[in-house]
Order: C-alpha cells, then structure tokens, then sequence
C-alpha cells in the first residue's frame, strides 16, 4: 500500500500522456497479489483531479517489473496509446536503466545479444546463446560508469523489450543485479527491491511531435545515493 500520494512521483504529464517514477513496490497491472495496481492509482488521481464523472481512460504503454523502480509511460488517450505502442514496437522509444552489480563485468563495455526463452509457471526468462524453440531474440549494450569498494554501476541501453531481459542477461554473464534472488543473487535487499532502476526515457511526442527527454532520481537509498554523486561529480 502506497503511504503517499502519487503527485510526488509525476514526472511528466499533459492531456495525452503521464510518465511516472514508479516505486519498486509498485505493480503495474493487476496480478495474484490483489494488490492495488499504479493503472487504478492513477484512474483515480486524473478522476479526482479532472473531476471526471465516468470512467477514466489510461493506457499501460509498457511494464516494470515489481522490484524495479524508474520512468514508466502511460497514454491518456487512446490515440496516444495506439502511436506509443506503435513507437514501443518500431524502437523509437528510448530507455536507459541503471544497473548495480557485485561482480566485475568481464568487459567494461558490451553488447550483449543473446537468446530468451520464459517459463511462465515460474515467472522466469533463460538465457542462450543461439536461438532455441520458442525463444526471442534479446539485445542490450551495457557500460561501467560508476564503481565503488564492492558494486559496480551498469548503463543500459535496452534495444528489444524481453521478459526479465536485463535481470536475465546479466545474470547470465555472472553479474546478477544486486538483490536479484531469482536471477542468482546470495542475498535481498530489505523491502525486496532490486538495484534496478529505469533511469531515463526519451522519444518524441506523439501529439505534439516534440523531443521528451525524461530522467527518472532513484529511491533513497545509501548506494543509489553514492552513485548519483559520483556520476554528478
């Protein structure tokens, strides 16, 4: 349950669209938890603020997963939803996560492009290198850019929209996300986050035709916060 309002988490919005920094405790649609989803949070936000007598219209352009934080898009139209989605599905929206890992990277800059499969009754992606039945295609470049006495701090570029893709792939190359029990990580964090983070997104505008250019501050959180200093430096 959220403790407080989700004004604070606005990042950007206006008549079409609404980008949020989404809480790593946050879910985005809907699951088995029964949890209150960030789609019904926001309904009501735009009902109570717009006064809006009937239903109110909002579309899920793309997901985070629960235990990551970061910049997440929604349409407020269904004019926008359909140009996002189709902007999501051409490449034409540009995310950039941030990543901290404990073991060194066996290149300070890479990319990575590799083979997924999902197992849906374990809500978990595999990772291959050529392709195999059922798998996806998945492709990221990652670079070091920060590093402290015991993390290292990944940049990611995500080129293909995988289930678990970043968790998977750098698991895969002996780096899981700090926190990551599922992907291979001795220890969680408290609160069950994971040091993932969407940290910025940009693409243009799909009314207006105007360049967005989004960065998302990560939680508090002692080693979000040496990082972000280090990289502000």
């Amino acid at each position: 349950m959220r403790k407080n309002s989700i004004n604070q988490d606005i990042l950007y919005e206006d008549n079409h669209l609404i980008i949020l920094n989404k809480r790593a405790s946050d879910i985005v649609q809907g699951d088995k938890t029964g949890d209150e989803p960030l789609s019904d949070i926001l309904k009501t936000y735009l009902k109570k603020k717009f006064d809006k007598p009937g239903d109110v219209f909002l579309g899920v352009v793309h997901r985070l997963d629960r235990p990551v934080s970061g910049a997440i898009v929604f349409a407020r139209t269904s004019k926008a939803l359909s140009r996002l989605n189709i902007m999501l599905r051409d490449g034409e929206m540009h995310k950039t996560y941030w990543a901290v890992v404990k073991n060194k990277p066996p290149k300070p800059e890479d990319h990575l492009i590799q083979y997924l499969t999902r197992n849906e009754e374990k809500n978990k992606s595999s990772v291959y290198e050529r392709p195999v039945a059922t798998s996806q295609k998945a492709e990221l470049i990652y670079k070091v850019i920060g590093q402290s006495d015991q993390y290292y701090l990944l940049s990611i570029q995500l080129l293909t929209g995988r289930h678990h893709q970043i968790r998977a792939q750098l698991a895969a190359m002996g780096c899981p996300v700090k926190g990551d029990l599922k992907y291979g990580y001795p220890r969680s964090n408290p609160g069950g986050f994971i040091h993932l983070h969407a940290r910025s997104i940009s693409f243009i505008h799909p009314v207006k035709k105007e360049l967005l250019d989004i960065t998302a501050p990560p939680p508090a959180d002692k080693l979000w916060d040496f990082f972000l200093k280090q990289i502000q430096r």
